[in-house]
């Protein structure tokens, strides 16, 4: 006697299993029936299923109105049931298995259940068409197959987007494999061995919100496929120990499954799966492997198309990463950033760094600005800036922002650097001296002069702010010092703390002007100037 396990499918509900105890279900819209589908498109008895002579099973519609669909053919008499058939009813699909009832859970081979092979030997397996155990009729489809393969091959080279690699893979699954009923592209795009499904649809044209939350997917097996390199067949993966205890499984109520790795050479990038309704025929392992190695020899072509993807995601991400990066960075700097990868989830993250900050602000520029329209302001600071700016990128330094007009930038992150206070001092002189050559070809209506301050210490640097805005800056008293040495710098000088001077590898050109109290700071700070003009000294 045959046994009947039933599967309901209701359309933005998880998979069910529906027990049968009797030799006959009703199936509609009144409370009473058996299977109750409370929907409108289904009549109120619709559809039976009922077990005939020889203990078989058989499904027949009853009279409803939208009628019952088998395997997408509308039936008009009574249909004997096979393993995986797929009964629909409305917006419900009810999938059968049937075992013979002498065979029970306990002496059923699991390996019938499931195959799992190694995807490269699939490939080469399915590839090998003219094995002489085969039949003419199943090596001419496998012939055609592989000719199908190559045009589409073809198209997928020139797919630019990964939907348009969805689209062309697709159609070659539903139209080439037809008991697969939904399917997905899963890639692990951020290569950390975690797969994000891509794109999905349904055969039966299923795009509810399930098809596109993928709630339907074997995460478990997705996730064997991925790391051991192996394409996976299964008829019931519930009734197979290799998946025992995975919770995914039994939750969704998975059974048929289809899973292939997407690789390239020795490189896992993803996974095709997809779920169906399968059968295994045991007396011919080739007949039932033919499908999956033709799956995973799909997915083979796949990888190259979803590696392209892949690089040209990344060097997107990288163009604009280098973009933001750029404002404020020397390209040495940026390019370090990028190759070794610092920029992680698109943050360098605050971390304390020994640095040297400067300020460098116009003298006067309040008064000047009044005497100006807004568009001639604007075209001031725009070529001071570039003029001022293109010093610290070339000594490895660090734009922190503009103030008004004044600059902010610091030298020894992101990147250390060991001579960050000779960086910093080399760019504010070589600042200085390119103004005096700016001011005496009368660039400007009237000569520019510069406070210059610098300060060396320990800071805070790195993305700070919100999620809306974040900023790249410094934190911390060291930052404070500098911006006060800079205001009390005589213009076109630089004035530099003790910690700066100390480090200074060559100190000509500074002489100490005296000792400072700076708000905040618990000593008395000694402060050096350079000798650019006539001496000024710093009263205490």
């Amino acid at each position: 006697m045959t046994e009947l396990k039933l599967r309901l499918h209701i359309e933005g509900s998880p998979e069910s299993i529906v027990p049968v105890t009797t030799d006959e279900l009703i199936i509609g819209r009144l409370p009473e029936c058996d299977i109750c589908l409370p929907f409108s498109e289904v009549s109120r008895n619709h559809s039976r299923l009922f077990r005939g002579t020889g203990g078989k099973w058989f499904v027949e519609d009853m009279g409803s109105t939208n009628g019952t669909i088998v395997n997408q053919n509308l039936i008009v008499a009574a249909r004997e049931l096979q393993t995986d058939d797929a009964i629909q009813i409305g917006n419900a699909f009810i999938f059968v298995s049937l075992r013979d009832s002498e065979i029970t859970k306990s002496t059923v081979v699991r390996d019938r259940n499931t195959i799992l092979r190694n995807a490269e030997e699939l490939q080469k397996q399915w590839l090998n068409v003219d094995k002489a155990h085969r039949e003419e009729a199943d090596s001419q489809r496998a012939i055609a197959r592989l000719h199908y393969l190559v045009e589409i091959s073809k198209d997928l080279s020139s797919a630019e987007s990964i939907e348009a690699i969805f689209e062309k893979v697709k159609r070659v699954v539903f139209q080439e494999i037809q008991a697969i009923q939904r399917f997905t592209l899963l890639v692990d795009v951020a290569g950390n061995g975690e797969l994000q499904p891509i794109e999905a649809a349904s055969r039966h044209g299923l795009e509810t919100s399930e098809t596109h939350t993928y709630s339907w997917i074997g995460r478990s097996i997705c996730k064997r496929v991925f790391e051991e390199k192996v394409a996976i067949k299964t008829v019931d993966a519930q009734e197979d120990e290799r998946f025992e205890g995975e919770h995914s499984i039994l939750a969704k109520g998975i059974r048929g499954a289809l899973a292939v790795p997407i690789w390239d050479r020795d490189r896992v990038v993803g996974v095709l799966y997809a779920d169906a309704s399968l059968k295994l025929k045991g007396s011919d392992a080739t007949e039932d492997e033919e499908d999956l190695s033709f799956f995973s020899t799909l997915a083979n072509l796949v990888a190259y198309s979803v590696q392209r993807w892949l690089l040209t995601r990344k060097l997107q991400e990288e163009a604009k990463i280098r973009q933001q990066l750029e404002r404020y960075h020397s390209p040495g700097v940026v390019q370090q950033l990028i190759a070794v990868g610092a920029l992680e989830n698109g943050r360098l993250e605050p971390k304390e760094a020994e640095i040297s900050i400067i300020f460098a602000d116009i003298v006067g520029f309040s008064d000047m600005s009044e005497r100006m329209t807004p568009q001639q302001i604007a075209q001031l600071l725009d070529r001071f800036f570039e003029e001022m700016l293109q010093y610290v990128f070339a000594r490895g330094g660090t734009l922190d922002k503009f103030i008004g007009d004044c600059i902010m930038a610091f030298f020894g992150a992101p990147e250390p650097q060991a001579d960050h206070a000779d960086r910093a001092v080399m760019a504010a002189l070589e600042m200085l001296q390119r103004l005096d050559r700016l001011n005496e070809a009368k660039i400007w209506e009237q000569p520019l002069q510069l406070h210059v301050g610098i300060n060396s210490g320990k800071a805070v640097v790195g993305d700070v702010g919100s999620s809306q805005r974040v900023d790249y800056t410094v934190l911390g008293s060291a930052v404070n010092l500098a911006s006060r040495l800079e205001m009390i710098c005589p213009p076109n000088e630089c004035t530099i703390s003790d910690a700066t001077y100390a480090l200074l590898h060559k100190k000509d050109g500074f002489y100490l002007v005296g000792e400072r109290n700076f708000k905040g700071i618990h000593r008395r700070i000694p402060v050096y100037q350079t000798r650019r003009h006539k001496k000024r000294e710093i009263k205490s």
